[in-house]
């Protein structure tokens, strides 16, 4: 197992980018990282503050840097905010330096899943629906264009996520042996439909 590439979560807030990838990264013993987390770990304050003080412009230039930092690990496992794909730099190095994931899930799970978070400021509004709507005509086709594996959370456990993903990834490092455990690794591009 060890021998999988770093693997890096991408989708819209409330697709279950950080619990899927705590148990992804326990599943194959390797650290987690949250990217959201950490820019705020490293600012000392969380992310409406960094929205207010900084701007949502600020904040991006934040998670650039975070990103490329991350992304330079090895055997890691990542989540990223929603709006990461939004800058190149930020496609680029995950499509660079490791297989990339795209959690699918539904704007009435997001609603949700983030009915009672004050933590997301741009749900701050009254119309969170529309908002969702809007960033997700925005946002899909950049997630598509940047993976390599689209799975859906929607109505499924956290466990059956984690399954899809390991057996897919393995089927992408190794796909004459799926069963097997890969021995190979490095960067996938290759496109798997969902």
């Amino acid at each position: 197992m060890q021998d999988l590439p770093n693997l890096f979560l991408i989708g819209p807030m409330g697709a279950g980018k950080s619990t899927i990838g705590r148990l992804l990264a326990a599943e194959l013993s390797r650290q987690f990282y949250d990217s959201d987390h950490a820019i705020q770990n490293r600012c000392g304050a969380d992310i409406p503050w960094i929205f207010d003080v900084e701007g949502e412009q600020g904040f991006r230039l934040r998670e650039i840097h975070m990103i490329d930092e991350l992304t330079r690990l090895s055997s890691v496992v990542v989540a990223t905010g929603g709006g990461a794909v939004l800058r190149e730099e930020n496609r680029r190095a995950l499509r660079e330096r490791g297989t990339v994931v795209y959690l699918l899930t539904t704007v009435d799970q997001q609603l949700k899943r983030t009915a009672k978070d004050r933590n997301r400021p741009l749900l701050q509004c009254a119309n969170r629906e529309q908002v969702l709507n809007d960033m997700f005509a925005q946002r899909d086709p950049l997630y598509r264009a940047t993976s390599d594996i689209a799975v859906r959370t929607d109505r499924r456990s956290p466990r059956a996520v984690v399954n899809e993903i390991l057996r897919r990834v393995h089927r992408l490092v190794d796909p004459l042996e799926p069963a097997s455990p890969p021995h190979s690794s490095g960067t996938f591009n290759h496109k798997v439909s969902q």
